[in-house]
């Protein structure tokens, strides 16, 4: 479970830097040549989204509960925002069903 839970940590962060680059072209007036980077980080989130063994319905439902807590600590981290409470206790709750859903591959 814990190879399963650093392979969502790094899919999540290769989905969040290739919108973020985009983002940051867009809105921040960035250099256009961080969409190159952005695609290769898409590309690479596609990729290893497709590294784990259980059904695909079942890796984008566990890989929801990681992608809401790698966003939560981008947020904090990069973007330097406080977490509330309610963030924290969302990301708690939104991990421990993607451990639960994990918890059952290969027993449904």
């Amino acid at each position: 479970m814990i190879k399963t839970t650093l392979l969502f940590f790094l899919t999540a962060l290769a989905e969040i830097v290739g919108c973020f680059l985009p983002w940051l072209w867009l809105k921040k007036g960035a250099s256009a040549l961080l969409l190159v980077p952005a695609a290769l980080s898409l590309a690479a989130f596609v990729w290893l989204l497709t590294l784990h063994p259980a059904a695909s319905g079942r890796v984008y439902a566990a890989y929801g509960g990681v992608y809401v807590v790698t966003a939560l600590l981008w947020l904090r981290w990069v973007d330097g925002e406080r977490l509330s409470y309610s963030d924290w206790l969302g990301a708690a709750v939104a991990f421990c069903g993607m451990l639960i859903i994990v918890a059952g591959w290969g027993k449904a």
